[in-house]
């Protein structure tokens, strides 16, 4: 059945293309005034029957260009257009081989005011540092969101889980009409607008706030996207509302609205639903099914959601939630720029755990499963703003506040039994622990930038500053026993009052001096102070008093203040073909620290002299390499230097030790990037290392009843690396259809070790995840996308005592979307994911497969749909890990089967000639 699937397959492809032919058309742009070449420009090639985009490339630096393509078509019309310039068209009979000859550009004379002019449909523009594409050029159904319309543009990429790459390179933040939206999470912009609305889509790399007020170009590791909206879409408003009730009492409903006037933005959304789904996305097929997709064994979602930088939920089970937000964004060329979001949600989780683990020991293993339950309750605050002002046009001030205010509330059951290796029972605990808490955080970045001269020379200083509290009530009980020989129970009845704060500041100035063109001296200096305020206040009840008694030994009323120092000088080049810079930095830490219960207190200066550097290489030709290097130095947290014993886990009790020292990170990475307009190929070529020298690690010791007491050291040898390709090509024959292929084998290993009963235990592992994906669209009637992915993981111990270990994990799924007859979209989400591995009592295969079936009525307004998840109730939530002292398996909650129907309603009123428009023809705007 296999052979006849691949071979009915093959020859459906091959009839694709039975009646397409190769063409290439070539020649070379000049002024015509001084022949001077023109680079960037753009050529593509339409049918002269129906203006349907065929092919279209780019110019080299000599002018010359090379237009290759494959259609059936008898005629083609070749357009060419180059910013200033007046745009060409020649209609050309299709010939194997067209040779053009050079083409002589007029410059366009300055319009005079009143006068109608056509609005050509080009493309892709190159426009200095910006990769400019045209959205109506490009064919996606009409109900598309911006998703789908991403997915048609050359080398742009969108995995299952919504994450862009732009030729290798990761998409971080998705602008509206140069401005956040909601937040600088790409998946709330393009799962959420409607391709309609979208005139432009500009790519660039992504720029801090420093680069983007001197108008330099970033450094090419990551990519913004802006989304112009077409220009009778910035008066008026549009939204989405949408409601579903199902089987097993399952509900969602949510809805977004936007007002746009102008530069002026505002949006409304609120979402409530049991499926955890927190609902801002209004895919027309996988809304409220997509999102369960998982990776590996891991396919139920976590009970946790998040917008941007805000998450809600606890990140386990099942969660029941509403989100109510509004988002503000208004802007003045050279005066201010503003946007700001609001965002209340309340959730409510829970999660049954299985887990059972393997600790490894020197003198022979033991085994613990443990049982547990969760319910938990969030109630969560944030408010974030982002505003800049334009003092003059040399200077420039921008404030970034967020705050944020967190109730919590969960109760957690445990029950855990160890035994050894003959399977005798050594010990076993069981607890309940209830936690009720209030965290506030209030941050802040002011920044002032001043402009010097023309010539690259500016000022900057900034101050940060980050202030958290947190306040918890805890209680614990639990009932520990110990087997054997020498058996005996402890009953722990325990109260926890924990009352911590932190104020961190931070403040700096950077000064930049310019050597010559595109070289600049950079120096900075940088002043950070942090003070910890923990107290823990532990009481246990007391059977003589009837009452909770203070108990000193458990309890701590802990100060920590960090004091940093830190010069830096570098040199930078920011040129058109070379980008680089090399840094040199001091780092001076003072650390104090007073217990004022356990009369402990300490002091520790340390210093570090630390390098960075970078380099960027353009190659030409969408070709680039670029090298980085630099070093963290990071101070251990309060937990690990507190030598307070913690006694959450009766079985693991956890010793801080204040001797530790700061850990110095370097990290390595190597990138090569290519894309091949002709081809249509991508090729994105990464590695890294990370070496960790004084890394704090778990030091632990187990006792003959496997009482374990955890506590830290710094030691060396620990390190990790990674290395992969990213592969794309697009094949595309007209308007009939479109391939994608994606190839991404990739690597990741690490070394770790640890202490375990005083012996050295290294853990060597290697992790290759080889991945290859299709997308197919034919006639945009039918899309299918299959991926395969195989992970090896392979696990070496230094000692000869412990076995190796090694598993496979084999996940295969298939996205089918059909969107015929007329109206009606069936959609089928299936994956299949194997784990031989896992121990007894864990499922190790299921079989995800999720569909719907949604009829578009009044227009496509309004979408009625049905829809199935878990359709074979086989959803799990399983994984497997290894770490340098343990193997683990692991099972919790996962949403399973459910019917839902729901009624999905679209509306927009804008200025005159609103809505949507039509593909192929001209448009006219009035200069």
């Amino acid at each position: 059945m296999t052979k006849s699937f691949i071979v009915s397959a093959l020859f459906f492809l091959s009839c694709l293309s039975v009646s397409a032919q190769d063409f290439l058309v070539k020649g070379k742009m000049v002024d015509s005034t001084n022949e001077t070449p023109l680079e960037g420009a753009t050529i593509y090639a339409e049918s002269a029957q129906d203006s349907t985009l065929i092919s279209y490339t780019i110019t080299n630096a000599n002018g010359s260009f090379v237009l290759e393509g494959k259609t059936s078509v008898k005629r083609v019309r070749v357009n060419f257009s180059y910013n200033g310039f007046e745009s060409k068209s020649i209609e050309v009979p299709l010939k194997p081989t067209v040779d053009l000859g050079t083409i002589k550009m007029e410059e366009r004379l300055q319009q005079l005011q009143g006068v109608d002019v056509i609005a050509e449909r080009v493309p892709i523009a190159i426009r200095k540092d910006t990769l400019e594409f045209n959205a109506d050029s490009f064919t996606a159904r009409p109900d598309a969101t911006v998703e789908e319309l991403l997915k048609q543009l050359p080398g742009v990429e969108v995995d299952s889980e919504g994450k862009i790459t732009v030729n290798g390179k990761e998409v971080n933040q998705v602008l509206v009409n140069d401005q956040v939206f909601f937040s600088k999470d790409p998946k709330v912009v393009t799962k959420s607008l409607s391709k309609d609305v979208i005139s432009k889509i500009q790519i660039t790399n992504t720029k801090t706030k420093q680069q983007r007020f001197m108008g330099e170009e970033g450094d090419g590791e990551t990519k913004t996207i802006n989304l112009t909206l077409k220009e009778n879409m910035n008066k008026g408003y549009m939204g989405r509302l949408s409601a579903g009730y199902g089987t097993d009492d399952r509900y969602q409903a949510n809805g977004l609205v936007n007002y746009f006037n102008d530069t002026q933005r505002v949006s409304l959304l609120g979402s409530s639903n049991n499926v955890n789904n927190p609902g801002f996305s209004f895919d027309e097929i996988y809304d409220m099914v997509g999102r369960a997709r998982g990776n590996g064994m891991r396919f139920g979602q976590n009970g946790s959601f998040a917008v941007g930088n805000t998450s809600f939920g606890f990140g386990q089970g099942i969660a029941t939630s509403s989100t109510v937000g509004a988002s503000y964004a208004n802007q003045e060329k050279d005066r201010y720029r503003t946007d700001g979001n609001y965002f209340y949600s309340y959730s409510d989780s829970y999660n049954d755990e299985k887990i059972s683990r393997e600790n490894i020991l020197p003198t022979g293993n033991f085994f613990t499963d443990t049982e547990t339950n969760f319910v938990g309750t969030t109630n969560s605050n944030q408010a974030t703003a982002n505003m800049e002002f334009d003092i003059d046009k040399t200077t420039r001030v921008s404030l970034e506040p967020s705050l944020s205010v967190n109730r919590t509330n969960s109760t957690d059951t445990e029950n855990t039994i160890s035994r050894n290796e003959a399977g005798d029972l050594i010990n076993s605990n069981t607890s309940l622990r209830t936690s009720d808490g209030m965290q506030r955080n209030f941050s802040n970045r002011l920044d002032i930038m001043k402009k010097l001269d023309t010539l690259g020379r500016f000022v900057r200083v900034y101050f940060n500053n980050n202030n958290r509290i947190n306040d918890t009530e805890s209680a614990l009980n639990s009932e520990r026993t110990i087997y054997g020989d020498d058996p005996s129970e402890q009953i722990l009845d325990q109260q926890t009052i924990i009352d911590n704060a932190e104020d961190s500041y931070e403040m700096g100035m950077v000064y930049r001096q310019p050597l010559k063109k595109d070289l600049f001296l950079d120096f900075e200096y940088q002043y950070s102070d942090s003070d910890q305020k923990n107290s823990r206040s532990v009481m246990d009840f007391s059977e003589a008093t009837g009452d909770y008694v203070f108990n000193p030994t458990l309890s701590s009323d802990f100060d920590f203040s960090t004091r940093k120092h830190v010069p830096e000088v570098g040199i930078v080049s920011n040129g058109q073909k070379i980008r680089f810079n090399l840094k040199a930095r001091y780092e001076g830490i003072d650390l104090e620290n007073e217990d004022r219960i356990q009369s402990i207190s300490f002091s520790k200066d340390y210093s570090k002299f630390l390098l960075s550097s970078y380099l960027n290489y353009n190659l030409g030709n969408n070709k680039r390499i670029s090298a980085n290097y630099n070093t963290n130095v990071n101070v251990p947290s309060v937990n690990q230097l507190q030598p307070v014993p913690n006694v959450n886990n009766p079985l693991n009790i956890v010793v801080g030790n204040p001797d530790l020292a700061p850990q110095v990170t370097h990290n390595i990475y190597l990138n090569f990037n290519d894309y091949n307009w002709k081809e249509r190929t991508g090729i994105f070529l990464y590695s890294g290392m990370s070496f960790e020298k004084d890394k704090v690690v778990a030091s632990t010791t187990t006792d003959a009843n496997f009482i374990r007491t955890t506590t830290y050291q710094n030691v060396e040898g620990n390190y990790r690396g990674w290395a992969g390709i990213n592969y794309s090509k697009q094949i595309k024959k007209d308007s009939l259809y479109t391939l994608g292929i994606t190839f991404n084998p990739n690597a990741n290993f690490r070394k770790e070790v640890g202490f375990t009963n005083g012996n050295k235990l290294e853990a060597s592992n290697i992790n290759l995840n080889p991945r290859i994906g299709l997308r197919f669209n034919y006639m945009e009637m039918v899309e299918l996308e299959p991926n395969y992915t195989l992970g090896m993981n392979a696990t070496r111990y230094n000692l000869d005592m412990v076995d190796d270990i090694d598993f496979i994990t084999h996940s295969l799924s298939v996205k089918m979307t059909t969107f015929w007859p007329e109206n009606v979209v069936w959609g089928n989400d299936i994956v299949y994911s194997y784990n031989g591995n896992l121990g007894s009592g864990f499922d190790k295969d299921a079989l995800f497969w999720n569909m719907s079936l949604g009829v578009q009525m009044f227009k496509k307004t309004a979408t009625l749909k049905v829809l199935a998840y878990d359709l074979l109730n086989q959803n799990i939530n399983t994984r497997r890990t290894t770490g340098q002292d343990f193997v683990q398996d692991f099972q919790g909650t996962a949403l399973k089967r459910y019917f839902m129907g729901s009624l999905t309603i679209k509306f927009n009123s804008f200025g005159e000639g609103g809505g949507p428009q039509r593909r192929g023809g001209p448009r006219f705007m009035r200069l």
